[in-house]
């Protein structure tokens, strides 16, 4: 018996109980397993289906922690001039001349292995390799990209053609079972010239598959068997192959991995809100699962549940993840020429107070009944707290996601 029983009521067997909530918790466990490892996943469900409340709360509280803190490396290399910079930028979702941004020139400005992090989340790291074909290119490439095993994946970028070169690189990364993919930057340029030297049969969708079917002939015939090869424009993020590569990585991460990749993407496109809301909604069953977990313990949730301090610090969290915290919407304010006032009169999520209130009968009784059932514990207020915990967390980022993308259409429509 765990120290929840032996505190609270040393009479009642809360294992028992606990093993009643399985049928109900155990499935949903596995909806979870898009950012925790299938073992991660296992052991939750062991210890839930053994009745342990304590090491159920730990075992989630530590699944939690580690999708949030895996640390995440990207390596990206590709001769000098291709862009690699300005990638990085766009994946960072920053201007070139804003604190923290790749450096970007007319001439080679990357001379040394560089790490970017995140502005907002420090364990993802973008290192931007030097080019090939500079007087301070690295001696041995390869050696030194390749023989660091600390990259979870590599890009390998060009503005142009895909040389022999970039062939052997592929071949040594694939050596150390480590994934690659290619990306071919200023694709609107090329699309640009095409319109404007012909201008009557111009078709920009025929023209992308052609550029794309072109390169894939050539890394096949340097010797790269399937290779993946994404068409992107480093100043219009959220067309092309962007959004399609980020999901690619994304599918391609370990599951442990994917959340701390999925929070630093910007809110730059539909596709791109779409997928960070999908892999937020995962994380929303485990936390409602420990508060379950916890509730089952009478009086348990009267000092754990979800009140409205922390209400209002997870609607915060979400804004945050977002674009929508309070740096973000004053800049939001300026690209549409308008004031923090009106934006906040035009969303729902950016006035937690005003969100939240609801004086009616049916909330008071909802209320009242939360509070007889935390006082007795059991499956009814284990059941309670996980609806609770699951639909306002819904509710918050649901809210947050239809505010940003109104924001966001506005931005471009500006």
């Amino acid at each position: 018996m765990d120290w929840f029983t032996s505190y609270f009521l040393s009479g009642k067997n809360f294992e028992q109980l606990a093993q009643k909530c399985v049928p109900h918790y155990s499935t949903l466990i596995s909806k979870a397993v898009g950012i925790l490892s299938q073992e991660s996943v296992e052991r939750i469900q062991r210890v839930f289906q053994e009745g342990k409340l304590k090491e159920v709360v730990e075992e989630i509280q530590e699944a939690l922690q580690k999708s949030e803190n895996a640390p995440l490396d990207v390596a990206l290399i590709g001769q000098s001039g291709s862009g690699k910079s300005s990638f990085i930028n766009a994946l960072l979702g920053l201007g070139h001349e804003e604190e923290g941004s790749a450096h970007v020139g007319v001439v080679p400005t990357t001379m040394k292995k560089t790490p970017y992090q995140h502005p907002k989340y420090p364990s993802v790291t973008f290192w931007d390799l030097p080019g090939t074909g500079t007087p301070n290119s690295l001696p041995d490439p390869y050696l030194e990209i390749v023989g660091d095993d600390d990259y979870d994946f590599f890009i390998i970028i060009s503005s142009s053609r895909f040389s022999s070169n970039d062939a052997l690189l592929a071949q040594k990364i694939k050596e150390k079972g480590k994934n690659f993919y290619f990306v071919r930057t200023m694709v609107d340029v090329e699309l640009h010239s095409e319109e404007k030297s012909k201008p009557i049969s111009f078709k920009k969708e025929r023209v992308l598959q052609q550029i794309r079917d072109d390169y894939l002939a050539i890394l096949s015939n340097i010797g790269v068997s399937n290779p993946c090869v994404f068409l992107v424009s480093n100043f219009h993020p959220d067309k092309f192959d962007f959004p399609r590569l980020q999901e690619t990585l994304l599918q391609d991460l370990p599951a442990h991995k994917r959340y701390t990749f999925v929070l630093q993407l910007s809110s730059l496109s539909d596709a791109f809100i779409e997928v960070k809301r999908v892999i937020l909604k995962e994380k929303i069953w485990l936390n409602a699962l420990k508060s379950a977990a916890l509730a089952i313990i009478p009086f348990m949730a009267f000092f754990s549940g979800f009140d409205l301090p922390k209400q209002e610090k997870c609607l915060n969290l979400y804004r945050s993840y977002f674009g929508l915290d309070e740096q973000s919407v004053k800049e939001i304010a300026q690209k549409l020429g308008t004031s923090v006032q009106e934006i906040k009169s035009s969303t729902k999520s950016l006035d937690f107070w005003l969100f939240v209130k609801n004086d009616s009968i049916a909330a008071k009784a909802m209320k009242c009944a939360e509070s007889f059932c935390s006082v007795n514990g059991g499956l009814r207020s284990s059941i309670f707290q996980f609806l609770k915990v699951y639909f306002l967390r819904l509710k918050f980022i649901n809210t947050v996601v239809d505010d940003v993308k109104m924001l966001l259409h506005k931005t471009l429509e500006s």
